[in-house]
């Protein structure tokens, strides 16, 4: 295996997403494979206590490395071994044939989050296209109905979210709201990525660190009262996982989660995760209702639409043995050599 090129192409990977833009996956360079793992310091256990966004992130990883090797034409398959008390999910491994995909590395690097203004929403044949993606898998992607309803439910779930003070203290971890934090441009949500002007990034970092003592006087039904996605325009997607996923099986469908993503930017769409809508017990059996589906196999959803303006990307770490890297330009890396 060529392993020195895989490396020079590692940072490109990293533009694979992840809850809390924590990064939590790792690879360990060996003389045949590039072995996937994942660091628990970067795991959420208060606001993904099952490890769901964490299996789905590091599927999502493994796609995209199998994609910028495939188009730097480095030929790579990869064997799934997940294994918890190795923290490894599988290993990349040399393959006769460079992995097949519609995808690109410009795919990979131009996707963002986007958390402002969408326009519309996925028309009938992008919706078919990425149902496909899914039922390929065995699992589909659906509309969510009745978005009246959903307003309501998204509101409960930022609430219960906001109530639990052990989530409110992992997401103050990993917020970026003062462009002076060391890490702002490593990793966790900038207030540019969340959409926030200064004064407001000034006041929710304010209102969190006061917390503790505003959380009995309704702190949580304030924050969940002040936003509203669902304002900012688009439809609402739902990934739907086949029946009974195991752990393994969770990595494996982020690989699908990330063909669906790029499936939606390459029709020149975006996607805003609304992932407390799958954490929350209450709000998820809500929603399995509403798409007459068990809501166990809801495993993500996401406002989708054409972006109103171009978001900020978010930032990005590399870890190459115990050293940091900063990401590297995507015209610094020769794709097609």
């Amino acid at each position: 295996m060529d392993v020195a090129a895989f490396r020079a192409l590692e940072p490109l990977c990293w533009r694979a997403p992840s809850a809390h833009n924590t990064q939590p996956w790792r690879v360990r360079y060996e003389r045949w494979a590039v072995t996937v793992g994942w660091d628990p310091a970067d795991t959420l256990p208060a606001g993904d206590p099952t490890g769901r966004d964490l299996r789905l992130s590091l599927g999502a990883f493994v796609e995209t490395c199998l994609i910028v090797a495939a188009d730097a034409g480095v030929r790579l398959d990869w064997a799934a071994d997940h294994d918890e008390s190795d923290r490894r999910v599988g290993r990349l491994r040399p393959a006769r044939q460079p992995y097949p995909t519609l995808f690109r590395t410009a795919d990979v690097w131009d996707r963002r989050t986007h958390r402002g203004r969408l326009t519309g929403g996925p028309d009938a044949d992008v919706v078919a296209a990425v149902d496909a993606v899914a039922r390929r898998a065995g699992g589909a992607v659906r509309v969510v109905p009745a978005a009246g309803r959903l307003r309501a439910l998204l509101r409960t779930a930022d609430r219960q979210m906001y109530a639990d003070p052990s989530v409110v203290a992992e997401l103050r971890r990993w917020l970026r709201l003062d462009r002076a934090c060391p890490r702002y441009r490593s990793d966790g949500l900038s207030d540019r990525c969340l959409g926030l002007n200064r004064a407001a990034a000034t006041g929710l970092r304010a209102a969190l660190a006061a917390y503790p003592a505003l959380r009995p006087l309704g702190l949580p039904r304030l924050l969940a009262a002040g936003d509203d996605p669902l304002a900012r325009g688009g439809a609402v997607l739902a990934l739907i996982a086949p029946p009974d996923l195991d752990a393994a099986g969770q990595v494996e469908f982020g690989r699908v989660l990330m063909r669906t993503w790029l499936t939606l930017h390459t029709a020149g769409l975006a996607a805003h995760p609304l992932s407390q809508l799958v954490d929350v017990a209450a709000t998820r059996d809500a929603l399995g209702t509403l798409l007459d589906v068990a809501p166990e196999r809801i495993v993500h959803v996401a406002r989708v639409g054409r972006p109103a303006t171009s978001a900020p990307r978010s930032a990005r770490r590399v870890t190459h043995g115990s050293g940091l890297l900063a990401v590297t330009p995507l015209d610094a890396v020769s794709l097609h050599p």
